[in-house]
């Protein structure tokens, strides 16, 4: 009696080990470790108790393994979530080696359910290993559901063994009888119960691996247009090569992918790319719309030109509008997407820099007429960048005509844009592409300040993704974590920063800001007050809110600024005056 109920207790404990590292991993990587490493203990304890009853020397094996793993992770100071993780996988693989191989030699009964969960146990077990990025959610997930399915296979396994309707020969054969036959029907539904369970387990598996295997199949690959050539000119704003681009293109257009010369903001020399379509058919010098994109990504597989989705994974929807109203498009993917980094997100300077000079070497490209007069549209990330370029084109190339400033969305109050990052689900993802850039950009922010310990494994694999399909496993870490990814004091310390990459009036040209009233991540309030900023410094700006849009649908071609957006550009082209000078916001 009192050895089943001692079953029962290990089986219950370890089942609230997977819940506890399961629901809350996140909070330090001391605990993180510690509960890992009681998850591997006590699951060893047990497998080892399991082989010795059964006279199982592999299980016995196995056990000791679990538990000599979660003494190196209490041992081992400088132990990491990702080698955790990687014995986490090993132990998996191994223990449902064994389970398989029991299961084909056990009796038919049994034989299902032990194949199908080992079967399951190693799907996880190389999910964890060969998952692009191991990362504490993998581990959490993986290894915290297993332990719990494990616990409460214990728990279950003893509890089973209770008293109750036992065969006694005292009370007569049919009493007998009776007893086997309730047993008998207790076990086909323990064994049916259990194979439902493992069933499920192996489902969820091999979904996990299919999706796993579609993300890499979706992964664009960065090829050598991109790279940097050994002789590159001094000069920002060169073009160093051109090819054709035919990517979802519109009947009737014509498109190039390029690569240029052009300045980090630190006024170091750096190369860039770019996209630039034209109507195939027109005839004189073209106006340009200089498009910013909005956030895709910070590793270098991340530009528009590289990624499937072309212009649309940086929100550009309405490439036909423009090519009917007779213009170009210039749409640089900014240094650091594309070419060598790091990509200067959120950095004002580095990204117009890239949005002027990929104006400048447009001009170069054969059989491609492009006029001085230039409109600067941009949206959230490129809504920043687009300001920046109004501000800093007649500094740093007063060759290029701007003659009007669209920003959409933009990333423009950068103190107040953090700060409410840190409060939106799913903001942890863009708040760490901050911080890359940041740490890179700045000699007194650095990853160690701003990242904390147990999520560094999560944050760099967060900004080696792309907002692709890839992006799903950094959204749910990002849901899972919100701001426990980031130190208490992450928006303090990034502020001045921030404070100097706001862009600050006045413009020397008309402005138009757009603003969806419903947007979650770049909210109403926010950009009032911004709005409310320049106006004070005397700067010329047509500010319009659209009700009922958020962040993306404000630019869909559905939206109502988009043929408003149109009209205001054909104005600023025609060089006709601006209707509103600075409204109340």
């Amino acid at each position: 009696m009192e050895r089943r109920w001692l079953v029962v207790a290990l089986g219950l404990a370890v089942a609230a080990v997977g819940v506890g590292l399961t629901l809350r991993p996140f909070t330090s990587l001391s605990v993180l470790v510690a509960v890992v490493a009681a998850g591997l203990v006590v699951t060893g304890v047990v497998t080892a108790w399991r082989g010795r009853a059964s006279s199982a020397g592999a299980l016995v094996a196995v056990g000791l393994g679990w538990v000599a793993a979660g003494v190196v992770a209490v041992a081992w100071p400088s132990v990491t979530v990702r080698a955790v993780a990687v014995l986490v996988g090993a132990l998996m693989i191994g223990d449902g080696a064994l389970d398989v191989a029991a299961g084909l030699r056990g009796s038919r009964d049994h034989r299902p359910a032990a194949v199908i969960g080992g079967a399951a146990s190693i799907v996880f077990g190389l999910l964890a290993l060969a998952w692009p990025d191991v990362t504490l959610l993998v581990v959490a997930v993986v290894f915290g559901a297993r332990t719990v399915l494990f616990g409460l296979r214990t728990a279950w396994s003893g509890f089973r063994d209770r008293g109750g309707v036992e065969p006694d020969d005292r009370l007569g054969a049919g009493n007998a009888r009776y007893a086997r036959n309730v047993r008998a029907e207790a076990g086909r539904l323990r064994r049916a119960g259990h194979l439902v369970g493992v069933s499920v387990a192996l489902v969820v598996a091999l979904l996990l691996a299919a999706l796993s295997v579609a993300i890499n199949r979706g992964v664009a690959d960065v090829d050598a247009f991109y790279d940097t050539p050994a002789d590159v000119p001094g000069a920002p704003g060169s073009l160093l090569d051109a090819e054709p681009y035919e990517r979802d293109l519109p009947e009737g257009a014509r498109g190039f992918r390029v690569l240029y010369t052009t300045t980090r903001e630190d006024g170091v020399a750096a190369v860039a790319s770019a996209l630039v379509i034209a109507p195939a058919a027109a005839h004189g010098p073209l106006p340009v719309v200089a498009w910013a994109h909005g956030t895709t990504g910070f590793a270098r597989r991340c530009a528009p030109s590289v990624m499937d989705a072309g212009l649309g994974a940086g929100a550009f929807y309405v490439l036909d509008e423009v090519l009917a109203q007779g213009w170009a498009l210039v749409a640089t993917d900014y240094t650091g997407l594309g070419t060598e980094g790091p990509h200067p997100y959120l950095i004002g300077e580095g990204e117009a820099r890239s949005v002027l000079d990929a104006v400048r070497a447009s001009r170069a490209i054969e059989g491609v007429d492009l006029a001085d007069e230039t409109v600067v549209w941009g949206h959230s990330q490129g809504g920043g960048a687009a300001l920046w370029t109004g501000r800093l084109a007649p500094s740093y190339a007063p060759d290029v005509e701007i003659v009007g400033v669209a920003a959409l969305a933009p990333a423009a109050d950068l103190p107040g844009l953090v700060e409410n990052l840190m409060g939106v689900r799913g903001g942890s993802l863009f708040a760490g592409y901050v911080v890359a850039a940041y740490t890179a950009a700045y000699d007194e922010l650095s990853v160690g300040d701003l990242v904390r310990s147990s999520a560094r494994p999560s944050y760099e694999a967060a900004i080696d993704r792309c907002l692709d399909a890839s992006v799903l496993a950094s959204a749910l870490t990002s849901i899972a974590t919100g701001t426990a990814m980031f130190t208490d004091d992450v928006a303090a310390r990034l502020a001045p920063r921030l404070a100097e990459n706001t862009p600050a009036g006045p413009f020397p040209m008309p402005v138009l800001v757009a603003q969806g009233a419903d947007d979650s991540l770049i909210t109403r309030d926010v950009q009032d007050r911004y709005v409310a900023g320049l106006c004070a410094v005397g700067a010329v700006v047509d500010y319009r809110v659209y009700d009922g849009r958020d962040h993306v649908p404000l630019v869909e071609p559905d939206s109502p600024l988009i043929p408003e957006l149109v009209a205001w550009t054909a104005a600023r082209l025609g060089s006709q005056p601006v209707d509103a000078a600075c409204p109340s916001a």
